[in-house]
């Protein structure tokens, strides 16, 4: 009699496919336009080595010269600098045992197909943290920081917490492209306290399926792994993300999709089988680009082939690279 096998459920290219696609689609982060799926990081993705240089013009900064009979004008030249990007190599692996699937009467294996986008949405959007929290502990990054907070209970007030006013300080980080900032990440513990402010709005998506909360007209991302410390004195001190479209781009290698030798799937998704134990195992890899853009990183202190979210959060692996402006991310620390 014939049996239908995991393989026979799980195509590998589509699966890799259906991965990329799918974690898209449901990371907060790119659904507000913070994320860009940028085609030309698809393509260094793809390429080799653990980091991509990315060239670019400064902008022109000659002072202005009047003509004269007299004297001859001044030369200027342009200068060029460098993003610098460290190319990610994620894998995971998930088992299912025979008796799982008998004893519960489901497919877990079917369950692992169906949740695989949201894992490695997740993952996406922790390692976005891990980068605001390295660049916002590099010095050159100082321009683009608001720190209000005290750090003390007795020292707070309207003017170190968040709200409308301190909002527009936030904004003035990046002078006349303030208004190009769309979306705030915040703590849960700070939504409620603007909540509360009654500052938060609610409106339809274009679909009419859910709300979407916005604060100050900018869509607003509830994440508690965002920072958050205890004050020197007392207190906590919070830390929220003003981000501009596009302020991180991604892109994803397709790897090779050609059968594995001595194995079944393809370099990016592999099923295997370990009889003796009843288990069928599932491997997924990823080879990506997910980087704040205009803020090199450095490679300080890796010590493997991809940084770990520990060495994306140490200030010294970072240098702002872009005029401030230009890197459309502004932080605000504040109490609630």
């Amino acid at each position: 009699m014939a049996k239908t096998a995991v393989a026979d459920i799980i195509i590998p290219t589509e699966f890799e496919k259906y991965a990329i696609e799918r974690t898209a689609e449901l990371s907060t982060f790119g659904q507000c336009g913070i994320v860009e799926m940028a085609p030309e990081f698809d393509e260094l993705a793809a390429g080799g080595g653990r980091e991509v240089k990315m060239p670019f013009w400064k902008d022109l900064t000659a002072t202005r010269q009047i003509l004269s009979d007299s004297g001859s004008l001044a030369v200027n030249k342009i200068t060029g600098d460098q993003d610098i990007a460290r190319i990610h190599n994620d894998a995971q692996v998930w088992s299912v045992n025979h008796l799982a699937k008998v004893i519960s009467g489901d497919d877990p294996m079917q369950a692992i197909v169906d949740l695989v986008g949201d894992y490695w949405a997740r993952t996406d959007e922790g390692l976005v943290v891990s980068c605001l929290k390295g660049i916002f502990a590099a010095a050159s990054m100082a321009g683009n920081k608001l720190a209000i907070a005290s750090e003390t209970i007795a020292g707070q007030s309207a003017a170190t917490r968040l709200n409308g006013v301190t909002f527009v300080d936030a904004t003035v980080k990046l002078g006349d492209r303030g208004d190009r900032l769309t979306a705030i990440a915040m703590h849960s513990a700070t939504e409620a306290a603007v909540r509360k402010l009654d500052l938060i709005d609610f409106i339809p998506d274009s679909e009419g399926k859910a709300q979407i909360k916005t604060f100050q007209g900018r869509r607003v991302i509830v994440d508690d792994n965002l920072p958050v410390r205890a004050g020197t004195t007392d207190g906590q001190v919070y830390t929220s993300f003003l981000f501009g479209p596009g302020a991180f781009g991604k892109g994803s290698a397709k790897l090779e999709s050609d059968p594995l030798q001595g194995g079944f799937g393809t370099e990016g998704v592999e099923l295997a089988r370990v009889p003796l134990d009843s288990d069928t195992v599932l491997i997924n890899r990823r080879r990506y680009l997910l980087h704040p853009r205009g803020v090199k990183f450095t490679s300080a202190s890796v010590a493997g082939d991809s940084p770990t979210n520990a060495e994306l959060e140490t200030g010294a692996n970072w240098t702002r690279v872009f005029e401030n402006k230009n890197v459309r991310i502004v932080a605000i620390e504040h109490n609630n």
